[in-house]
């Protein structure tokens, strides 16, 4: 099966957060909001602490392997349009999707041809919610 045919629906089924405009969501009831990055078309999503809880959100750094750069393949998001991201660590609790280029997969390792340096920190378990936040999709 085309991982594309079934990880945006993930996303969007899966989603618990929404996105607001503020740059702190505000209570519990807004576990998330998405703030526009002024010169950029993607914006960051900034979690409350009990928001990164709830859809158990876990990080890894991007790493140098053999071939070149490698994520966790869960890291990996992809767009409605196919396109592969990633959601990097801006700050704490704040998430920003960046675009990535994959040269191919190692069992669960993403090997990027494209994407963040190594070391940089991207959200392993949790990116189909920040990603669901983005296009407003409300969750349970």
């Amino acid at each position: 099966m085309n991982p594309r045919g079934w990880l945006v629906p993930l996303a969007v089924a899966s989603v618990l957060l929404v996105g607001c405009e503020e740059t702190q969501p505000e209570s519990a009831d807004e576990p998330a909001q998405v703030v526009p990055i002024k010169g950029s078309d993607v914006p960051k999503v900034v979690l409350t602490a009990d928001g990164a809880h709830r859809i158990g959100l876990k990080t890894a750094t991007v790493e140098l392997s053999e071939t070149g750069t490698a994520v966790p393949l869960a890291a990996v998001v992809y767009d409605r349009d196919g396109s592969t991201w990633v959601y990097t660590v801006a700050a704490r609790l704040t998430y920003v999707r960046q675009r990535v280029t994959l040269a191919g997969a190692d069992g669960d390792v993403a090997l990027l041809q494209r994407g963040p340096p190594v070391g940089t920190e991207v959200v392993t378990v949790g990116a189909a919610e920040l990603l669901g936040s983005e296009y407003g999709v409300e969750g349970e």
